[in-house]
This record gives C-alpha cells, sequence and structure tokens, in this order.
C-alpha cells in the first residue's frame, strides 16, 4: 500500500459518463482516492452514501472525491443512479489503480482467503504526494475522519 510522502501513481480511468478521469486532472488541489469492493453491497453503499452525504463539505474545501472499484461503466451508473452520489466514480476491471496503490492484497473470508480490494482511502496533496493514508477504512466513518484530517 502507497506510504504517505509517496508521489501517488497517474492513471487515466473511465467514469460512469464513459468519459476518461484521469488523476492529474486534479494536480494543484486536493483529491480524496478512495477504493471499495464492490458496488451496491452493503459495507459500499453505506460508504458511499457517508461520502454524498458530506460532498458539500468537501466541494466547500475544493476537495474532490473519487471512487474507484473494478465494476464496470455500466454498474457504475445504476449505484449512482439508485444512492445520489454526486461524486466521481471510476471503472478500474484492469486494476491499474489499484494495483498501483496496492490495495489489492489478500483478504481472509470465513476463513478462506482470496485477493481482493481491500477498502482504503487515500488523501492526495495539491503536489500529487499522498498527504495521509486511511487503511482498512471503516464504511460508516471513513468520510467523517477524512473532514475532520482535512479540517486540521
Amino acid at each position: 500500500m502507497l506510504a504517505e510522502g509517496t508521489k501517488a501513481p497517474d492513471f487515466t480511468l473511465l467514469d460512469k459518463d464513459g468519459n476518461s478521469v484521469s488523476l492529474s486532472d486534479f494536480r494543484g488541489r486536493r483529491v480524496v482516492v478512495y477504493f471499495y469492493p464492490k458496488d451496491s453491497t452493503p459495507g459500499c453503499t453505506r460508504q458511499a452514501c457517508a461520502f454524498a452525504a458530506a460532498y458539500g463539505e468537501f466541494k466547500t474545501l475544493d476537495v474532490a472525491v473519487i471512487g474507484i472499484s473494478r465494476d464496470s461503466v455500466a454498474s457504475h451508473v445504476k449505484f449512482a443512479e439508485k444512492y445520489g452520489l454526486p461524486f466521481i466514480l471510476l471503472s478500474d476491471p484492469e486494476r491499474a489503480a489499484i494495483e498501483g496503490f496496492g490495495v489489492w492484497q489478500e483478504k481472509k473470508n470465513y476463513g478462506k482467503v482470496t485477493m481482493g480490494v481491500v477498502r482504503s482511502t487515500f488523501v492526495i496533496g495539491p503536489d500529487g504526494v499522498v498527504e495521509k493514508v486511511f487503511p482498512k477504512a471503516k464504511p460508516d466513518t471513513n468520510a467523517a475522519e477524512i473532514l475532520a484530517y482535512l479540517r486540521g
């Protein structure tokens, strides 16, 4: 997993509208990039809705919010429409950003070991360097923790 003080790897992925979005598009401002396992699952939905509820505050602070998962563009469209998600959702089926940020890891579920996305959030500074890492982020408190950090 990327460490604080590391330059974030640039990526270009498709958003829910089929537009290419690159991390470098946000150079000059802070960006919250959060990785989550799957659209419309209980934890991922709670996390996305918490970011949606706090989105006005992120905008006030001029901080972009980007959610990334392996789900398809079509899945992101349904997810965003169903829950009114106002921020950017990016599709990473090839795991380019997921592996670049080091969040594709072994996970244990009911004693079974599999590979998957570890729910993690990164605050990236205007210079493209990782400011803060929230590893193993909790769906219900992640957005609030990030806002508390951003407010200082």
